[in-house]
């Protein structure tokens, strides 16, 4: 699977995870030139704190559109160590 934004490959790996309808690729499949960290921070009732990156692209900021969670909750360790995209990402074969 690839996560596309922009016409550019993000991240890229066949050990994908779908959780609540969202493919999480391993961290150490992300392009570490498309990634910068973001200060943003959320909560999921049941898989605890998300942090985020923004990606870029050039010139262009997808701000927050990775997500992932740093320590998940018991229950949710699935998705450990794993990043989900959305706003505009496109995730494909």
């Amino acid at each position: 699977m690839r996560a596309i934004w922009k016409g550019t490959t993000i991240a890229e790996s066949d050990d994908i995870v779908e959780v609540e309808g969202n493919a999480y690729f391993p961290l150490d499949s992300l392009r570490p030139e498309h990634i910068k960290p973001s200060d943003t921070h959320t909560t999921c009732p049941w898989k605890g704190r998300a942090s985020y990156y923004n990606l870029v692209v050039g010139e262009d900021v997808n701000a927050d559109a990775a997500w992932y969670y740093p320590s998940p909750k018991d229950g949710a360790e699935a998705v450990t160590g794993r990043v989900a995209f959305w706003r505009g990402v496109e995730v494909r074969p």
